[in-house]
């Protein structure tokens, strides 16, 4: 992996044709394929019926505005698992990968931690389970099968991320990331001072979204093709919109006597706008860039 060498309003050189080793190979789709399904009903779940989770979920989660916020999760990773089925080059999806594997790992882990808390027997704790010790391993395996799939050589008509974005985009991940894991190592820190009230399982599982944009984001400190980050980001732009929307609709689950509720909210304020701002102007570069080749 290395730096693009190229000014961020020039085209970046094309790659004549795809070469062999930079292609989504048939297992990855496979594993996409067989994720997305579960992600779907998941995410239909916790953001359309975010009150009903002791009902129809694997564990009860309250208030609603934790299971929305799991829910915003899922509906990124939808975005995300769809472009790596359709998605032909393998360097376009590959940063997503870690952010899943770190999830998909805290969130087994937090499932063992607090294995008395689910409902066993239903067929939704059943598929959590399964869904929970086997996705780690499959998404390692992609991982490591793709692991020298990619030469860090520009796509035609590529941009790169100036180095302000990508500077700006890791710190406000590696933010988010340390949050998330002090969340989900030390709940007892947290709990009583979040911006909602919650308990260790979903303090931890709270903490497990969290690192997901930090464990995307670090990866432009190394690679600066913005058709890396592309179609990434799109996912979690999607995620954001559902967070904000949780903001919106479960506005009376926050506690706003707590400093952590205003500076929750304003974060992830701030945040959408960034991001925003920020993908629009990486493809107005993409644009630009295609429209002189």
């Amino acid at each position: 992996m290395s730096h693009v060498a190229r000014d961020p309003h020039t085209a970046a050189p094309a790659r004549q044709h795809l070469e062999p080793h930079d292609r989504v190979l048939p297992y990855t789709r496979v594993v996409a394929y067989v994720i997305i399904p579960f992600l779907v009903v998941a995410a239909f779940l916790l953001l359309v019926l975010p009150g009903g989770t002791e009902e129809h979920f694997a564990w009860t989660i309250a208030p609603p505005v934790t299971a929305m916020l799991l829910g915003s999760a899922y509906a990124g990773g939808v975005w995300f698992f769809a472009q790596v089925a359709v998605q032909r080059h393998w360097h376009r999806v590959r940063h997503g990968f870690p952010a899943v594997l770190m999830f998909a790992s805290l969130a087994s882990a937090a499932t063992f931690l607090h294995w008395d808390r689910f409902h066993f027997g239903h067929i939704s704790f059943i598929t959590w389970v399964v869904l929970y010790i086997t996705t780690p391993v499959l998404v390692l395996l992609v991982v490591v099968f793709n692991t020298r799939a990619d030469d860090g050589a520009p796509e035609g008509g590529d941009v790169t991320i100036p180095s302000p974005w990508r500077y700006v985009l890791a710190l406000v991940g590696a933010a988010a990331s340390v949050t998330g894991l002090v969340l989900f190592a030390v709940p007892s820190l947290l709990i009583g001072a979040w911006a909602w009230d919650v308990t260790p399982l979903t303090a931890r599982i709270v903490g497990a979204v969290l690192t997901l944009p930090g464990m995307v984001n670090i990866w432009m400190l190394w690679d600066s093709r913005w058709s890396a980050f592309r179609w990434v980001f799109q996912a979690q732009l999607v995620s954001l919109g559902c967070i904000v929307l949780a903001i919106v609709l479960r506005f009376g689950d926050f506690e706003w006597e707590r400093p952590s509720a205003w500076m929750f909210t304003a974060c992830i304020a701030v945040s959408a706008v960034v991001y925003v701002v920020f993908y629009t102007a990486l493809e107005r570069r993409r644009h630009r860039a295609s429209a002189s080749l």
